[in-house]
């Protein structure tokens, strides 16, 4: 396994990490928490250090499915970073749905914490820009959030460079605690917002990112060039809307040709697609995703992969996806 600083900060993440979304809490096979501990743990043993969850996941559930297998699993706290994003929101009451409002958020990592039976959490993110809250509000918010003790660093997830660069200045302007990571969504298919939109933000305010669906939602294993699974998360209540991304015709004439090469390299298009995420020096992490531990291995040999991924390589793979 390799690590990297996230960001401009002293703490190091493993390049592929293991996040909740859409596993624990939601689907039957990762309902239980063994489960869980046994995807958990075969993480750790590639290497994983760092765990990527949410308040929104599973409506709290995956929270608390994940902070009880670590507990089964018997891991000291300073052994792993753990993760959680605030926005979305549990309780139907005004000011607790959809804002980075300071009420919400101070409630919001409570429960959170509370949920996985943890005193911190190392990582906090905004999970969504908030249109209708005072960007001061909410960066005052999060700062206090560090200084109590309550998370390590905060960042944002999926929002604009201006969004971003605007909190920056308001941290730094106060001397508050900085944002410091963004987790957008990046992979072969979607690359504009890390490789154009924030490219001055690496190295303006030193940006650190965990970037999540590096398999576009499982497009980029290729499963669905002939259609949708049975199994599939798309026939899964409330993911309906992944369908017509998973069945454009467009796009799967791209995954199919992106096959050839990894047929080529002898190796599946899910870990090619992993290591050209991972290729990215301004990648911190790569949020993988599994249904159970044997998945999780084959996601761990990704990193075998890309020393395969010469700029010959990465060039073809250019020319696939950029035209």
């Amino acid at each position: 396994m390799q690590y990297r600083r996230l960001g401009r900060s002293g703490l190091k993440v493993s390049v592929l990490s293991f996040g909740s979304w859409v596993t624990f809490g939601n689907q039957d096979q990762l309902g239980t928490v063994e489960r869980a501990a046994e995807c958990l743990d075969a993480a750790r043993q590639a290497g994983v250090n760092f765990f990527d969850n949410a308040e929104a996941y599973a409506g709290g559930e995956s929270e608390r499915v994940m902070g009880e297998a670590i507990r089964q699993l018997g891991w000291a706290r300073h052994e792993y970073v753990v993760s959680t994003k605030l926005f979305w929101g549990l309780h139907e009451q005004v000011n607790m749905r959809n804002t980075l409002n300071r009420k919400y958020l101070s409630q919001a990592i409570e429960g959170s914490l509370e949920r996985f039976g943890l005193d911190f959490v190392d990582l906090v993110f905004c999970h969504r820009p908030d249109p209708n809250t005072p960007l001061e509000e909410t960066v005052w918010a999060m700062s206090d959030m560090i200084s109590r003790g309550q998370a390590l660093y905060w960042g944002t997830s999926e929002w604009s460079a201006d969004e971003i660069r605007a909190a920056y200045e308001i941290a730094e302007r106060h001397h508050l605690h900085k944002p410091l990571m963004e987790q957008p969504q990046y992979n072969i298919l979607w690359r504009d917002k890390v490789e154009k939109e924030y490219k001055r933000l690496y190295e303006d305010i030193g940006l650190g990112l965990t970037i999540w669906s590096p398999l576009a939602s499982g497009l980029l294993t290729g499963k669905y060039l002939t259609g949708v699974p049975e199994n599939s998360r798309a026939n899964l209540p409330g993911y309906e809307w992944l369908k017509g991304m998973l069945t454009d015709e467009a796009r799967n004439q791209k995954v199919a040709q992106l096959k050839e090469i990894a047929d080529e390299l002898d190796v599946s298009l899910a870990q090619m697609s992993l290591a050209w995420c991972a290729k990215n020096p301004n990648v911190s992490t790569v949020i993988t995703g599994a249904s159970n531990a044997e998945q999780v291995r084959e996601n761990m040999t990704a990193l075998d992969v890309m020393p395969m991924l010469t700029p010959e390589i990465m060039e073809r793979i250019d020319l696939i996806s950029l035209f």
